[in-house]
């Protein structure tokens, strides 16, 4: 059964609505044009609670071109357990990161996918995920709600544990994970009411369908 991640987490109720639904994993995102900005010290308050109340939950910072001594700074002060490297980070960052990062890879149309990905899978961590797929949309670092590649998405999870984003929606998921067999798929704008405000009933629906594919 796929895991599943809810990212762009801005707000208490928002977390405690997406573990409710049964989320696996909650991203905040650490990048300032986001819409889904969280700042470090909101993060924390919100993962002080979720570490006491939910220790099973795995929490995950987003970073977007950022160096590992403010990643390592933001990891430690929220409480986090994961960094996901969302920009256009070189391999060397995730070595230097080590277990702490797993790196977000936009597949481009009509890439060589296994090309544009071997650099990052040779360098990353032994916790799952590997890597993350999402769609690439010029000019944005994930967020966008379009769907990226599934075909070059299944190929790559067959030889990594991998976290589908891009575009998925309780309405799509089902399919998207049947296509691609991830080991895990990420969701931020397929469950909003608004950008960066998570809507209860989508994200209860979201991973009802996820969990469907297992009973």
């Amino acid at each position: 059964m796929p895991f599943v991640k809810i990212c762009g987490i801005k707000t208490l109720e928002d977390a405690l609505a997406a573990i409710e639904a049964g989320a696996d994993l909650l991203g905040f995102n650490f990048y300032p044009k986001s819409p889904r900005f969280i700042t470090p010290q909101t993060c924390a308050g919100i993962t002080s609670i979720l570490r006491q109340r939910f220790p099973a939950i795995v929490l995950v910072g987003v970073f977007v071109n950022a160096p590992a001594s403010e990643i390592r700074a933001v990891l430690e002060a929220a409480s986090l357990h994961r960094a996901q490297l969302h920009g256009d980070e070189p391999p060397e960052l995730l070595e230097e990161l080590g277990p702490l990062a797993f790196k977000a890879v936009r597949l481009r149309a009509g890439s060589d996918a296994a090309a544009q990905l071997a650099p990052y899978l040779r360098c990353s961590a032994s916790l799952a995920p590997a890597l993350l797929v999402d769609s690439s949309v010029s000019g944005l670092y994930g967020g966008s709600g379009q769907v990226g590649d599934w075909n070059a998405a299944a190929r790559l999870a067959r030889q990594s544990p991998l976290l589908l984003a891009g575009g998925l929606t309780p309405e799509n998921v089902s399919e998207a994970i049947r296509i691609v067999q991830p080991w895990g798929v990420d969701t931020a704008s397929g469950v909003e009411s608004a950008p960066g405000v998570k809507d209860a009933e989508k994200m209860r629906k979201f991973v009802q369908q996820v969990r469907l594919l297992s009973s």
